[in-house]
């Protein structure tokens, strides 16, 4: 064994004599060729193993493995911010879920509006109490309320506006509890939703203010919201909006109940004009929607119009002798003024013939044509709004920037008019549209861009 491992020794290449450092390392020698030609003879190390590639991946690995512990960290910051979304989603919820369980409880109002509020309710206690000449025990803890509620008012606006909702249900508590008040002291009618069986309106309740309007703009002065006054089945929580910042009526929101109107959530939205395709706009801001037709005052023509918001159709029809000359006194272009009540729809304008005094005119609503009319002896320019309760017109004129009075009645189931006085409080002095709607017995305002309506007491008949 000795002896072969001699002999492969021996028969080996010279320049396999390599030093293993100089084998490791590699190496270049150089020498003179037969014919005198430099000659370089390069060794190469065995690299057979790739220690370079090795060393690489060694260190990719150390900087992918750094990577993936700030990945780590990363998901570890981001798990713990989860958690706490999780934690306002649920809370949010809860309060959406407390929103949805009645409109009072998102009812928004400033706290100077709710100071006002509180004097006038405090007001409104002193004279009660004045009337009756009583020193009912409960008149003290009325006052005893007002008193905490004004502290808690300020309490809120002095580091929680938010809680503003918690006020404003505990006005409507106390608001109850006055209109109970004055309900004892008045002789009034609890009509039915429908009935007539009553001797007209005896008073106005208190403006109940619900929000700004849904473009979220005081600028959008002029326009109208409410209730289909004759609901298709389905459709007796819908509400409805028109806006503008002008008497120009371009559009109209429907919603499908309270919550999704205060919300802005309509569910179709009607345009009265597309360019190059039909011009259908109107005028004015007297207009109501019933049976899923909006009833307004027709551009060009002047005429009435009716939009049918089921098959999106529209129709007019003039009005023989009306003048589009007489409006009412809050703004121009209020010259047709619909209406509806329990007995129908109206519709109120004047002539040149009656020299700008009002005329009513009851509505066939088959074939939309004016059918019946009566003459009255108030001008229209002299009245800022009317409606129509159980057939009897109701007429309005302003008293000051705060009261609203209703001064006039003409009565068509007797031809009969008569002046009365039966003043209420505007939330602002401004207002478009004011319509009663006989299925809930409430008066419907747009006030200065703001929703506003009133609860209706009647006399006993």
């Amino acid at each position: 064994m000795d002896l072969l491992l001699l002999v492969l020794l021996l028969v080996a290449p010279a320049h396999s004599w390599l030093s293993l450092e100089e084998w490791g390392s590699g190496h270049v020698e150089g020498s003179v060729g037969e014919f005198g030609q430099c000659v370089c003879n390069v060794f190469l190390p065995d690299t057979s193993f790739p220690a370079d590639r090795v060393e690489h991946m060694q260190t990719t690995s150390n900087q992918l493995s750094v990577k993936v512990k700030l990945q780590i960290i990363k998901i570890s910051s981001l798990k713990v911010q989860l958690e706490v979304l999780l934690g306002n989603l649920s809370n949010l919820t809860t309060r959406v879920e407390s929103l949805e369980s009645g409109p009072d409880k998102y009812i928004k109002l400033e706290f100077e509006l709710l100071r006002i509020e509180l004097r006038e309710f405090e007001a409104l206690v002193t004279q009660l109490k004045a009337s009756l000449n009583s020193s009912s025990p409960a008149f003290e803890s009325l006052y005893i309320e007002i008193r905490n509620m004004s502290l808690i008012v300020d309490q809120l606006e002095s580091y929680d506006r938010s809680n503003l909702e918690v006020i404003r249900i505990e006005f409507a508590k106390l608001q109850r509890k006055l209109e109970k008040c004055q309900d004892d002291k008045d002789d009034f009618s609890n009509a039915g939703i429908g009935s007539c069986k009553h001797g007209g309106i005896l008073r106005m309740g208190k403006p109940v203010v619900s929000q700004l309007n849904a473009d979220l703009s005081a600028g959008y002065k002029y326009g109208g919201w409410g209730k289909d006054s004759k609901p298709l089945p389905g459709s007796e929580n819908m509400y409805w909006y028109s806006g503008s910042t002008d008497t120009l009526v371009s559009r109209i929101t429907q919603y499908s109940d309270y919550y999704n109107l205060i919300m802005r959530q309509g569910f179709k939205t009607h345009q009265l004009y597309v360019q190059y395709n039909y011009d259908w706009r109107g005028t004015g801001n007297n207009y109501i929607v019933r049976e899923n037709n909006l009833y307004y005052q027709f551009r060009s023509p002047f005429a009435m119009g009716k939009l049918n918001m089921t098959s999106v159709k529209v129709e007019y029809k003039v009005i023989p002798m009306a003048s589009a000359q007489f409006s009412y006194h809050y703004s121009a272009n209020q010259n047709l003024d619909f209406a509806a009540d329990e007995s129908g729809l109206w519709v109120i304008y004047a002539t040149e013939e009656s020299k700008g005094k009002l005329v009513l005119g009851k509505i066939n609503e088959v074939s939309f044509e004016v059918e019946e009319v009566w003459q009255t002896s108030i001008y229209k320019q002299s009245v800022t709004n009317a409606f129509m309760i159980c057939g009897v017109l109701y007429a309005t004129r302003s008293v000051d920037t705060q009261t609203e009075e209703i001064f006039y009645t003409y009565d068509t189931n007797k031809n009969e008019e008569s002046h009365v006085s039966i003043p209420f409080e505007k939330f602002q002095d401004f207002y478009m549209h004011l319509d009663y709607n006989p299925t809930d017995q409430r008066l419907y305002m747009f006030n200065n861009g703001y929703y506003v309506y009133y609860n209706v007491k009647f006399k006993v008949s």
